[in-house]
């Protein structure tokens, strides 16, 4: 069984893949809806650790580090490390953002690693609508380092169309050069 088709049947038998007649945040139709929220369990989110880093290994992409926006991308990040680690023996930093900034303890919008002028960075999320989180994602790593945004992790590519005639992820690759790597698309 090819390993998108066991990545689809593993979305089903989580309840992330669900059909029926559905309408996205964006106020779009659809037949299908995928809710990442539904990943619960250690063997869940272990084995979608093991998609992301074949993902990552497959696509030849080189960073530095792994960046998870919160909230969805901070286990997404944290599993695709932790599987890059134990399956190819890539011991890649990685880190997440937090929605509001601490002035206490460590301090700082940025748990885990901290950015250093000139890194590159890849970001996992879950699946890109809009592009919008992809977009402040950027805009927070770059406030804080000069650092570049070489890649983008994604599990669905829903292949939604952006703002114009691209689809969103055509949109980041053409606006902002960032290479975009699905594990699957709807196709």
């Amino acid at each position: 069984m090819s390993l998108k088709k066991n990545f689809i049947e593993f979305m089903i038998s989580a309840g992330v893949l669900t059909f029926g007649d559905f309408t996205t945040k964006s106020g779009r139709k659809t037949p299908y809806f995928i809710n990442t929220g539904n990943y619960r369990t250690g063997a869940q989110i272990s084995q979608l650790g093991d998609y992301y880093a074949d993902c990552i290994i497959q696509s030849g992409e080189r960073f530095d580090v792994l960046f998870g926006p919160a909230y969805k991308g901070i286990p997404l990040s944290v599993a695709a490390a932790s599987s890059l680690y134990r399956i190819h023996g890539l011991d890649v930093p990685y880190c997440f953002n937090r929605k509001e900034k601490k002035d206490h303890g460590e301090g700082g919008a940025i748990v885990g690693y901290q950015p250093k002028a000139g890194d590159r960075f890849a970001i996992i999320e879950d699946v890109v609508t809009a592009g919008t989180a992809v977009r402040e994602s950027i805009e927070i790593l770059t406030a804080i380092e000069p650092v570049r945004i070489v890649a983008l992790f994604v599990s669905v590519d829903r292949m939604e169309r952006g703002t114009g005639a691209l689809s969103a992820l055509d949109e980041l690759r053409e606006t902002l050069g960032i290479k975009v790597y699905p594990i699957i698309t709807v196709r």
